[in-house]
């Protein structure tokens, strides 16, 4: 005895939920590459030095821009709290650098390294930007 056959329909795929599976991984890469740019520095314009030697620790930062504000981590930082601030971020003894832009009159880099000679154990370097 022989059934009838049914008759088969034809094979779809169905594409939209794979573009919306497409979007949500793009979504993803978009969003997690925002958190890995790095963060916005302060514009200065460090002098050049041919002897400058790369720093093989990741020392802590400290920026004098142009108008002589000192920031810290990206935080803007007196003179006065400047020590506290530098001691709170630094587990160790260890390098504090100062980028300093070559504007800045030489009195402020003077302070801020006066400043930062108060605190025990600290090596200070300045950084320069290689000779082109």
């Amino acid at each position: 005895m022989r059934l009838p056959e049914e008759p088969e329909s034809p094979i779809e795929i169905n594409i939209v939920p794979m573009i919306d599976v497409i979007f949500a991984v793009l979504i993803f890469f978009i969003v997690s590459s925002l958190f890995l740019a790095p963060a916005e520095e302060l514009p200065i314009d460090l002098p050049a030095a041919g002897t400058g030697v790369p720093q093989s620790q990741t020392p802590i930062q400290v920026v004098i821009d142009r108008e002589g504000n000192v920031t810290v981590a990206s935080q803007p930082v007196g003179l006065d709290e400047l020590a506290a601030v530098v001691a709170a971020q630094r587990e160790i003894p260890g390098t504090v650098v100062i980028q300093a832009d070559k504007q800045v009159p030489h009195g402020r880099v003077i302070a801020v390294m006066d400043v930062l000679r108060t605190l025990e154990g600290v090596q200070l370097a300045i950084a320069t930007q290689p000779i082109p």
